[in-house]
């Protein structure tokens, strides 16, 4: 057999092997499917507390297995707790003023019985001073005062009447279905919700995935009175930096002028390193670049002579290192922190 004739056998053997995947492919994917696109997917519930306030202390660890009611985290109660009293007090209060009420409800009572026997004295002197007015007993003056008196007693006893009912629409109605102490005891019920929502357990049996919970989390912004310069390199450009090198400090602010510190600090990592603290599972990006941006690192630099005025926070400046181990880098680090200093008078 030829070299020719070998060659071709091996492009029929190749062509009707390729051809014999071919209809194998079509026919398994109509038959048999198969995709790599899987994933084994596992119910994820984000926690997080029902109440605003800073964590006082977490229970559980990163990827710890626990189960249904298991507590998680607290949050602070102090305020909560307060609240729960002050539900309290506000539910005796409501007691005693309803106490108050039926007192002053049985003292109206009684002034309409004291008011209406009255008004039953007066009406029969009325009636006895009519039949003498009639027979010339007494003068129609007396007579008068006497109805005057009588309509003095009737007008007592409604008064006396308008009291009584005002005092039972202020008291409302009797025993659990008073309005005041409904919304006295839907008051110390909420508290006591609250109260109880500050411990926040696992709603399911699961793992833990993605704690990023820290006890005292800020609830607030505070800007201090002190400055603490923080400056991003790139990470090659600290190969050689230690804690307490040298470093010249100029602000923008403040062309022509260099501060002295020194680094007091490493940031441990920076965001791309951090789990977002959402409940979620972990996010791996891709990416299909072959070269990636250079990767930077914030140090902490420390000014070595306080500054007689505060910057705003988050002014901009540039800093110049001078690592203690090179030695003859420092003239060229005083000439580019001059240089840099000099052309802040121009941008």
């Amino acid at each position: 057999m030829s070299p020719d004739q070998k060659f071709t056998r091996w492009v029929k053997i190749a062509l009707s092997v390729f051809l014999l995947l071919f209809v194998y492919f079509l026919m398994a994917d109509s038959f048999m499917p198969m995709t790599p696109e899987a994933r084994a997917m596992r119910p994820v519930t984000s926690i997080a507390p029902e109440l605003s306030g800073p964590v006082q202390e977490v229970v559980v660890s990163d990827h710890q297995p626990v189960t249904q009611g298991d507590v998680l985290f607290r949050l602070d109660p102090s305020p909560f707790q307060i609240a729960h009293s002050q539900a309290q007090l506000n539910r005796e209060q409501a007691e005693q003023e309803n106490a108050r009420l039926n007192a002053e409800l049985a003292a109206a009572r009684a002034s309409l019985a004291s008011a209406q026997a009255t008004f039953d004295e007066r009406s029969g002197e009325r009636r006895r001073a009519e039949a003498l007015l009639g027979r010339q007993g007494i003068s129609r003056q007396q007579y008068e005062q006497q109805v005057a008196a009588e309509h003095t007693a009737q007008a007592a006893v409604a008064s006396a009447q308008a009291q009584i009912e005002s005092l039972e629409v202020q008291l409302g109605e009797e025993g659990d279905d008073n309005l005041r102490l409904r919304q006295a005891n839907n008051a110390l019920e909420k508290a006591e919700l609250d109260l109880a929502h500050t411990v926040v357990k696992a709603p399911e049996s699961g793992v833990v995935a993605n704690l990023q919970l820290q006890p005292g989390q800020p609830a607030v912004a505070l800007v201090a009175s002190t400055v603490e310069v923080v400056a991003d390199f790139r990470e090659k450009s600290l190969r050689h930096v230690v804690l307490g090198d040298e470093a010249k400090v100029v602000f923008d602010a403040l062309p022509g002028q260099i501060f002295e510190g020194h680094v007091s600090a490493f940031d441990a990592g920076t965001r791309a390193g951090q789990q977002a603290v959402d409940g979620q599972l972990v996010d791996i990006p891709a990416s299909d670049r072959w070269i990636r941006d250079a990767q930077r690192a914030r140090i902490h630099v420390a000014l070595d002579t306080p500054l007689t005025e505060l910057p705003p926070s988050g002014a901009r400046a540039t800093v110049q290192l001078v690592p203690g181990e090179h030695a003859m880098a420092k003239p060229f680090a005083w000439l580019q922190a001059h240089l840099i200093s000099w052309l802040h008078y121009v941008y």
